[in-house]
């Protein structure tokens, strides 16, 4: 089986269709009316039309133009829809209804069922126990959660073991002003989990980072195989340091493995780590927009010391090195800077200066730097260094990343000119530290790939 007709379809059936506004059915189907491709109703017990589409009795009625059906039917009868599907050559499916894995025997006894059904008749089936999943830029909302068309597209994509964080993460990227290229709830991922997703969209041209939240898997080592053989870069958020395993085993039927282990785990693979949806998204940014570094060695450029001390002191705590710089790039800063600033590493300029980014580019061009992090409050009168950036993007392979604050009302204009360069930019301090200790645990953890794990060390649901 593969993930292909999912994410990518040339038609979809709504199972489970209905005209009643608020259920799952209605909300589903008002989803697919912007998809470019047909879109058949099907309830047998409906007539007429939904949404100016005819409705079907049986996905058997439906014809080979449609390889993904959603179905908003209640789980008893689901195991008999997907073999229906099987039948019908429809190849994936999204399951919404709960009730399976993580209800206790019966339900498990159940998703048993679906998986059998799935198998004799070769459907891909995301779910069951999910909200399903987003393509902004195919205009595909395979999901009954409203709101779904204001996410953006862009280049990140969120495969994450719970809907509603995924959702969550979507949705901060729209208020951050980004996108996604795809957003993925696994929930019991029957037969398309953690694997299926991240080798879809390593393969998508649209895709320049994934990023992954995990509670557990039944497979870890698969899942950190896959990460580590994909050349997409990924990044994950690691849940459950603390025991909250039967609360979690309740919401996706996965049993959540040692925290620790799986730290270990994705140290060992090449995966960066992080604590929190909002690092998770800043770190996909970075990762998605900035050339691979070749080191964990950061040039800081601070306009203010205070924030670039800050700085420091979080990217020192995430494993980076502060490198020295060389004496021809101390040469050059001291020939820009007055005698009152700080021309090692980090360089602190005082305030924005005419001269600034001629600071940041000695320093960008510095061998002795692996990556950039520049800190600037903003100040009309000087503004940001945006050509001097935009040239280094051009050439230097290394990645830039700006941190800043002010007015949204007077920046966000000016910033959005820094990320059409390709610099990825955060409002805190301590966002763009965050962002940048992401990269510099890539570099760290991919510069000499660390051997397969002994059974003894990945343990944790493999």
């Amino acid at each position: 089986m593969t993930a292909r007709s999912l994410f990518d379809p040339s038609g979809i059936a709504v199972v489970g269709a209905s005209k009643t506004e608020g259920k799952i059915g209605y909300e589903a189907m008002q989803n697919t009316v912007a998809f470019d491709g047909p879109v058949y109703p099907v309830n047998p017990s409906a007539s007429g039309t939904v949404c100016g589409r005819q409705f079907v009795s049986s996905v058997t009625e439906i014809g080979r133009d449609c390889d993904l059906a959603l179905l908003c039917v209640p789980a008893p009868v689901v195991p008999d829809v997907i073999e229906e599907c099987g039948d019908a050559g429809i190849s994936a499916a999204v399951v919404f209804a709960g009730g399976f894995a993580e209800a206790g025997p019966d339900g498990e006894q159940l998703q048993e069922r679906l998986e059998a059904a799935a198998s004799e008749g070769d459907v891909s089936v995301l779910g069951p126990n999910t909200s399903g999943f987003l393509v902004p830029s195919a205009e595909l909302y395979a999901t009954f959660a409203t709101d779904v068309e204001y996410v953006p597209p862009g280049d990140v994509a969120i495969v994450a073991q719970s809907g509603g964080l995924a959702y969550s993460l979507a949705f901060h990227t729209e208020n951050e002003g980004r996108g996604v290229s795809a957003m993925v709830g696994l929930g019991n991922h029957a037969t398309v989990g953690f694997e299926e997703a991240i080798e879809y969209f390593d393969s998508d041209s649209d895709t320049d980072a994934i990023m992954l939240h995990v509670e557990g898997t039944d497979d870890a080592r698969g899942l950190l195989e896959t990460c580590r053989a994909v050349e997409t870069p990924v990044v994950a958020y690691n849940v459950g340091e603390q025991d909250v395993g039967d609360f979690a085993e309740s919401h996706t039927g996965a049993l959540t493995g040692s925290y620790e282990l799986y730290e270990a785990g994705f140290a060992q693979y090449g995966v960066p780590t992080v604590r929190s949806v909002s690092e998770l998204l800043d770190a996909g940014t970075a990762l998605a927009t900035c050339p691979e570094p070749d080191g964990p060695n950061v040039g800081v450029v601070t306009a203010q010391a205070g924030p670039g001390i800050a700085i420091a002191d979080r990217l020192k705590r995430a494993g980076a090195t502060l490198p020295s710089l060389s004496a021809e790039t101390q040469t050059v800063v001291e020939e820009i800077l007055p005698g009152i600033t700080f021309s090692a590493n980090p360089v602190d300029t005082g305030r924005p200066m005419p001269r600034f980014g001629d600071v940041v580019a000695a320093v960008a061009r510095d061998d002795n730097v692996d990556i950039v992090l520049v800190y600037e409050l903003y100040e009309a009168a000087l503004g940001y260094p945006t050509d001097a950036l935009e040239e280094l993007v051009d050439t230097v392979d290394k990645p830039i990343v700006f941190g800043t604050a002010g007015l949204e009302s007077v920046i966000d204009d000016e910033v959005a000119e820094l990320e059409g360069c390709g610099v990825p930019t955060y409002r805190t301090p301590e966002r763009a530290a965050d962002a940048v200790g992401a990269l510099v645990q890539y570099a760290k953890r991919n510069r000499q790939p660390s051997a397969i794990a002994g059974d003894e060390e990945v343990t944790a649901d493999d």
